[in-house]
């Protein structure tokens, strides 16, 4: 199997088809090549179609009226968005940009809500992924509110570990591809706030900063300081 026929199965439109339904839904899949920086779709453009990330990294991100941008996640392999307009089928509410050189699988709406017709464990499937979003928003608007940036910071690698890490002799490499300005608007910080926090791990001893990645070596702390 295709390396990239494997990452579209695991994402979460298609966990609930059966061999001849994932058949179909990649019939009406249409492929997509970003380079890095490339932007996909700008918040305010009409929302026609739904992506799964096949390999690279992509940004989902807002812009302040003063033009400052909120980076609201950071998504890999096997990640599906775009869903809410297929739902809510009015302007997209983010931008996408792609952080590094990118594969897409594209799924126009207008198909994929025919193919839906008749298939409600799949709308339920997708409406599950769409609570689960709503959930880590939830927790990200408390995080704001209750967490220090410290701890936002020590959350944040965590879930860039869980995603992207990969588990060495030497501790958990992460090449989360952000720089440090992204990975402080990923926090909802200032980028001095964010680099202090980074510097006060490392003299610790709980990581490794490199450019664009993080060694991380003692993740149960960093997991006690995200709480």
């Amino acid at each position: 199997m295709d390396p990239a026929e494997n990452v579209l199965n695991q994402a979460p439109l298609f966990e609930a088809l059966d061999d001849e339904g994932a058949r179909a839904l990649r019939a009406g899949a249409i492929d997509a090549q970003l380079a890095r920086g490339d932007r996909l779709f700008s918040e305010g453009d009409e929302g026609d179609r739904l992506y799964v990330i096949l390999d690279g990294k992509i940004k989902l991100t807002r812009a302040a009226p003063d033009g400052r941008e909120n980076l609201l996640a950071v998504l890999g392999p096997g990640e599906m968005f775009g869903e809410l307009s297929l739902f809510d089928p009015r302007p997209r509410t983010a931008s996408a940009v792609a952080i590094t050189d990118s594969r897409l699988a594209a799924l126009p709406h207008e198909w994929l809500r025919t193919w839906l017709t008749g298939r409600p464990d799949v709308g339920l499937h997708l409406l599950q992924a769409l609570a689960q979003r709503l959930r880590r928003a939830n927790d990200v608007a408390a995080d704001l509110v209750f967490t220090d940036v410290p701890g936002r910071v020590a959350k944040a690698l965590l879930n860039l570990a869980d995603r992207f890490g990969e588990q060495r002799d030497d501790g958990l490499h992460v090449h989360h591809d952000l720089t440090q300005e992204e990975l402080a608007q990923l926090v909802g910080a200032s980028r001095e706030t964010v680099n202090k926090a980074l510097a006060d791990f490392a003299a610790r001893g709980w990581l490794q900063l490199s450019a664009k990645s993080v060694l991380i070596y003692d993740p149960e702390r960093l997991a006690k300081r995200a709480r």
